[in-house]
This record gives structure tokens, sequence and C-alpha cells, in this order.
């Protein structure tokens, strides 16, 4: 398949005007521009990134269903909020292990589209308690293993203050033992999510996680 835009400006523009505007009226006022310039092209974009996303790995799955799939609601859920804005002025999607529930503690690619703030990549957020330790006992257990993935990608996550009781606080990576959250993200410009290459180029920054996300498939049990 020949590289082509699935993004245009029009998306960012709807995303801005959507937070001066943030309420249901002006937002079923401006459907069409929504079904137009976001929820349309990111459900193409989705689509066509299956076949690509599956050459990294058979067990991740791109899911263009409109409802249920791969690509967040934009309604937000406002039942626990002090922040009633009904609407994400952001668009996202997730790419989880077809092991895993869409919820799930495994590790998955996402992508994240908005004004002057878009990024994309792979990794695990928030894992639960048991996966999370399933992971650091790997760290702890195979540092030559994770060294070799500090080595290729550049892994982030929020941390603890303190190494976790149970683990070495003078390992080599004691560092690494306080994340809770393992994952290598990239930002974007508006100007690369409209180019024609997008795709290619997410794919890319998707396929260079791979030395994380074999690592953490392999520390929850999961096959990559």
């Amino acid at each position: 398949m020949g590289s082509q835009a699935y993004f245009t400006p029009g998306l960012f523009q709807f995303l801005k005007d959507l937070k001066s505007h943030n309420n249901r009226d002006w937002f079923e006022k401006n459907r069409p521009r929504y079904e137009a310039d976001v929820k349309g092209p990111l459900l193409r974009f989705i689509a066509h990134l299956d076949a690509q996303l599956r050459r990294i790995s058979p067990h991740v799955t791109a899911d263009p269903r409109p409802v249920g799939g791969s690509m967040f609601r934009i309604h937000r859920d406002i039942r626990f909020s002090r922040d009633k804005s009904p609407y994400k002025t952001n668009v996202g999607a997730h790419f989880h292990h077809l092991r895993a529930g869409r919820d799930a503690p495994a590790p998955g690619f996402y992508l994240h589209l908005e004004p002057a703030r878009s990024f994309g990549g792979g990794g695990l957020w928030h894992p639960d308690a048991a996966a999370l330790k399933k992971i650091r006992d790997r760290i702890a257990a195979q540092s030559k293993e994770w060294k070799a993935v500090r080595g290729r990608v550049d892994v982030e996550g929020e941390s603890l203050k303190r190494v976790p009781a149970g683990y070495d606080p003078e390992h080599p990576f004691a560092g690494d033992l306080r994340l809770k959250d393992f994952y290598s993200m990239k930002e974007f410009s508006e100007r690369d999510v409209c180019a024609r290459d997008f795709l290619e180029r997410y794919v890319a920054v998707c396929r260079s996680t791979t030395p994380l996300m074999e690592f953490l498939t392999k520390a929850l049990g999961m096959p990559w």
C-alpha cells in the first residue's frame, strides 16, 4: 500500500475549537466535522495499521471497530471528576496484546493526537501490583537482558522515591526497579501527523520499542 495522508490540520483545529466550546450543544452542531476530520481518519489509520503491527508481533492487534475497538471514546468519564467537561480534547488509540483484555495489564502500543502534544510508542502504563512485581523480579534476576533493553530503548515512567522492599537498593538497575510504568514514547509534530508517511513513521517507532515489549511480555508469561 502506497503512502497516504490520513490526517489533516482539520483534526487539530477541531480539537482546538472543542477545547474552547466543550459542551454538548457545540459538539452536536459540529459532529460532521468530528466524523470527517477526526473519527473517520483515525479509524482508517487503525484499519491499515493492523497488518503492519502484526509484522512486529502477531500477538498485537489494531481493531478499527468504532465501538469496542482500538480508538478511545472522546467522551470523558466525569463520574468522579471535578471537571465536568463532557469531551476529551485529544484523541487516542491503544493497540493491545491479544492474550489480554482491553484493560488487562499487558504491554501494547499507543497513539495520542492533540494540538502541540502528539506522541506514540509502546510499553506498559500503570500495571497492577502483581504484574509490576513480575517485571521487577525479571529486571532483578535478568540484569544482562535488561541492560540490553536499556542499551536500545529509552525507557520512561513514573517512579517511586525508593527501591521497593524486597529488592537490593544497590542493584545496578535500582533506578528501574523504582519505576511504576515501563514505556518508550516519541513526540510527533502536527506536520508529522499530517504527512503522507505518518503510518510508516509511527510503525517505525513501535518497532523500535520491540526489545522492551519482548522483555515485558516474557515477564508476564505472554508470547511475543
